[in-house]
């Protein structure tokens, strides 16, 4: 396929989170285990049985073909028997529980009406539960600009026609123009040849796009007037487009339609022009710039170019270029989209030769796209200058915000746009990604001309290493504003440079220093990126020594290859159509909602699994060690310690259903707390919950566990403990206690962990340790006639009747779960994290604060009152900045962002149905 969309696709690959990554490498450790348990029991089987009255006791003399069989059959028959007695230890239930957790706690997200957007209709999207936990390490942001950290919704703000600046609908030095709906002119009034040329430069925009007319209503004849009682809707799928047709129909010139081939303008003395559409050069990232070429009534034929400056300017032999250049970088300067349109007058001898340089480029074999290029380039020069447009796409509400708090959070944003340098510079100044003691250090084709990219790369490193001594994590991210720090722009040429091979055949050392610069800098600004160097971008931070997490956030077409690329790609639901949403993990509705997501969310996400995935080794170590010790005093007979229904139900039924709950609910701090104080997200940055030291400490506190229990009952019993009637206690009761033991142990240990009790979690835990209770009584105080025999009849029952069975319960209990609870005193005492802190202030009882459960249905409830933001917010004047000498040590000086004191920006209570399970919750 050539569409745009197929030319800049990123193939998909296969996206695995950091938790699933650790349990497998976790699964692997215990694997070992298992075969190690295997070998030592075999080894000492035989070990044991090699005197000959300990192979063959008077109760079980061998047969003749057993003493023939060959020894290493035996052993190795032995080793499989150890192997599936010990199979336990591996958790494979844990798989399925993990499953089932992420699946259910994608509703969290999709329900959450913090997170819906009323002005669309729209609520947030999970198309991949597998990512979930990834939420809450992310280290990088890759985020577009328009349509992302902007509202893409375009406003035609002015337009400089030879020198002359317009501005629609503005009162200016008191005088409009005649026959000008809406014109002001700011400067003098053009010369007659000034007058034509500005005729020409509304045609143009009236003309090369490719918009489409959709009526809103039927009307009889061609004509339309946005002032009159007939109105019609633009179509494109660049905003930009409708803006500047929607721009210059308030300047006099209305598109109407295209019909047969032939282009309909009302002009300002509302007569129709018909314009023959010949060619179409249409716009693509790497020219930034579209063509038309079309006849007029009178015979004339024109070729009509607009785009970006810097590939106008170039092509450009005649026109006020210094006075529209020096416009065109003040607008920009003020965060408007500027661009530039030209063109050239075509005799019919050059038409024919443009038509055929088209058609051998359209029905080439090969290279065909190579060709249309250079075909395309030949036709685009030695144009005429007529002016430049400034459009306006103001910042989306709370960006700033947002941006701020995962700054705080630890989180680095990068910024990735197509847009001129400081168009985008002036919009990172708006929504805080640099600061007013932001350095800006400059990577462009323009210093890369005055210096090689040798010097430009070691100039910016000694610079910003000076300070690397000084600079941590915190300053990276934390905003005080009396530390320097720097913030790198970088453009798309200046990119293919660093990651061209060099004449060596190696890049490594330009890219290794780029990213050490980029490792010392708050922010960085990528402009004039191409979609597939977005995606670069991304895949170099992604494979660098260090791996972070990363995550790509967009809107459009162009924005899919970097959202493939990154750990988590998150898809905005805006204008540019769903093709970033349909190909994301994730998709919102605004930029405003991350904060949530990532800083709530996916916070609560990591938290619970690595709990989840922790827990169930350390309750089948528990589970597992004490069958291990057993056999130390059963000969190495295999003999289990527990019952067969035992060994079933333990991690079916006796302890999943917990921990399943808890992996779902847990909120350790309020969301309230989380989204008030974003450094709490770097308590569990770098997989803290998952490392090696975490997964020691939970294995050795089950082996403690373990010994406790098997040792613990060992003691008790080895006085012969016998019950009222005389009867001694044999392996069974053994077994039983232990099994009791381990879980009401694994049970409350899961019960000391939650900090946010519901009803529910009463239920299951206290509700999972009596349905223990009432199976042992039914399983062994009942004769089943479909069994064969019982061997637990009995058993269960009989060791509840002694008083030291009792004793032994309560006790093992509390000796098991004592060094835990010491550990987590001290550790809070003398070393608590920032969420300890939290938590020892009184200040995260998520019970008193907002809940993550409250249901998208409760929108539809009729006591449901909307306290959210009017679209009245869309009246809300952007914030503009004004950049100051950018060159040499000179920092931009943006002016402090205006306080917005509209209602929209007070925070609004939630609300839930009451009686609902999710309204029992809060």
């Amino acid at each position: 396929m050539e569409t745009k969309m197929a030319l800049n696709y990123q193939s998909k690959s296969q996206k695995r989170s950091a938790v699933e990554k650790s349990m497998n490498v976790f699964l692997i450790v215990y694997l070992c285990i298992l075969i190690s348990k295997a070998l030592i029991n075999t080894v000492l089987k035989y070990v044991w049985q090699s005197e000959p009255f300990r192979d063959e006791p008077w109760y079980n003399q061998k047969t003749d073909s057993e003493r023939q069989r060959n020894l290493f059959l035996k052993a190795f028959t032995d080793f499989l028997a150890f192997m599936v007695l010990f199979n336990y230890i591996i958790p494979v239930s844990m798989y399925v529980t993990v499953e089932m957790q992420k699946f259910l706690g994608s509703y969290f997200i999709t329900w959450d009406e913090d997170m819906f957007d009323e002005e669309t209709g729209e609520g947030p999207l999970v198309n991949t539960s597998d990512l979930n936990e990834e939420l809450g390490q992310v280290e990088y942001i890759f985020t577009d600009k328009t349509g992302t950290l902007t509202e893409n919704n375009m406003e035609f703000k002015e337009c400089c026609i030879e020198g002359h600046v317009y501005v629609p609908h503005v009162v200016c030095n008191g005088q409009v123009l005649p026959d000008a709906s809406g014109i002001d002119m700011i400067d003098s009034s053009p010369s007659v040849s000034g007058r034509e040329r500005e005729e020409l430069f509304f045609r143009a925009l009236c003309l090369c796009h490719t918009v489409q007319v959709k009526d809103e209503d039927s009307m009889d004849g061609p004509r339309k007037s946005p002032d009159g009682g007939k109105s019609c809707v633009y179509i494109s799928s660049s905003p930009d487009e409708v803006a500047l047709v929607e721009g210059v129909q308030r300047l006099g010139f209305t598109y109407l339609r295209l019909k047969d081939n032939y282009m309909e303008i009302l002009n300002r003395d509302n007569d129709v022009e018909r314009f023959e559409l010949l060619e179409i050069l249409s716009f693509d990232s790497v020219r930034r710039r579209m063509s038309v070429i079309v006849k007029s009534a009178e015979g004339d034929i024109y070729l009509f170019c607009k785009g970006a400056d810097s590939s106008i300017f170039p092509r450009v032999i005649e026109g006020k270029v210094d006075q529209i250049r020096a416009r065109v970088e003040r607008n920009a300067v003020e965060g408007l989209r500027t661009l530039c349109v030209a063109y050239k007058r075509l005799i019919p001898e050059e038409y024919e030769g443009v038509c055929q340089l088209l058609q051998a480029a359209k029905v080439a074999l090969q290279d065909r796209e190579k060709k249309l290029a250079e075909a395309y380039e030949q036709i685009e020069k030695d144009l005429i200058l007529l002016g430049a447009t400034a459009v306006e796409d103001r910042l989306q509400e709370k960006a700033a915000d947002t941006i701020e708090a995962l700054q705080k959070a630890g989180i680095k944003v990068w910024v990735l746009t197509g847009d001129k340098m400081e168009t985008a510079a002036a919009t990172c100044y708006a929504c805080k990604l640099f600061r007013r003691n932001t350095q800006l250090l400059e990577l462009t084709t323009k210093r890369i001309e005055e210096q090689s990219l040798h010097d430009v790369l070691f100039e910016l490193s000694k610079t910003v290493l000076r300070h690397s001594g000084s600079l941590t994590r915190d300053t990276f991210s934390g905003l005080s504003a009396d530390m320097q720090d720097y913030g790198l722009i970088i453009d798309g040429a200046a990119l293919s440079l660093i990651m061209k091979p060099r004449e060596d055949g190696s890049s490594g050392n330009y890219r290794e220093l780029f990213l050490e610069i980029c490792r010392s800098c708050s922010a960085v600004l990528c402009c004039r990126m191409a979609p597939l160097q977005k995606a670069q971008i991304v895949k170099l931070i992604k494979f660098s020594k260090e791996h972070p997490i990363t995550l790509a956030i967009g809107d459009g077409a162009n924005d899919v290859s970097m959202i493939l690329e990154a750990h988590v790609g998150i898809g905005v639901i805006g204008k540019e159509g769903r093709q970033a949403a349909r190909n994301s993990d994730y998709a919102i509705p605004k930029f405003k909602h991350l904060k949530k997501m990532l800083l709530v969310h996916g916070h609560f996400y990591y938290i619970r699994i690595s709990e989840l995935v922790q827990y169930f080794f350390y309750k089948n170590v528990c589970f597992i060690f004490p069958q291990f010790l057993y056999q130390f005093f059963c000969g190495f007979s295999q003999q289990t310690l527990y019952d067969t229904a035992y060994l079933t139900l333990y991690n079916i039924s006796f302890t999943s259903l917990p921990i399943l709950l808890y992996s779902l609910m847990e909120q350790h701090v309020g969301i309230d707390v989380l989204k008030r104080d974003p450094t709490l997200y770097r308590d569990v940055a770098k997989n803290a919950l998952l490392r090696w030291r975490v997964f020691i400490y939970w294995t050795l506190l089950g082996l403690f566990d373990a010994l406790v229990f098997f040792f613990g009952a060992y003691f008790m019993f080895e006085n012969t403990t016998v019950t009222s009637n005389g009867q001694i206690f044999g392996n069974w009761t053994f077994g039983t206690l232990v099994f009791t033991v381990m879980v009401f142990t694994v049970t409350l240990k899961l019960a000391l962990d939650t900090h946010y009790w519901t009803w529910i979690n009463h239920f299951v835990i206290w509700g999972s340790l009596l349905f223990y209770v009432v199976f042992s009584l039914l399983w062994g105080g009942v004769i089943w006639p479909f069994l064969n025999y019982q061997r637990m009849y009995y058993v269960f029952i009989q060791m509840l009747s002694s008083g030291p069975a009792w004793l032994a319960i309560v006790l093992l209990v509390t000796v098991s779960l004592l060094p835990d609870v010491l550990k987590k005193v001290l550790c809070r005492q003398l070393w608590p994290t920032a969420t300890e802190r939290v938590q020892q202030n009184g200040c995260a009882q998520p019970w008193d604060r907002d809940s993550e459960f409250t249901h998208l249905a409760s929108l539809q409830s009729p006591g449901y009152q909307s306290t959210r933001p009017s679209a009245a917010w869309s009246g809300c004047r952007p914030q503009r900045v004004a950049l100051a000498v950018w060159k040499g040590k000179v920092s931009a000086e943006p002016p402090p962002a205006p306080s917005c004191s509209h209602h929209c920006c007070s925070s609004s209570p939630r609300h839930s149905r009451p009686g609902s399970l999710v309204g029992m919750l809060v």
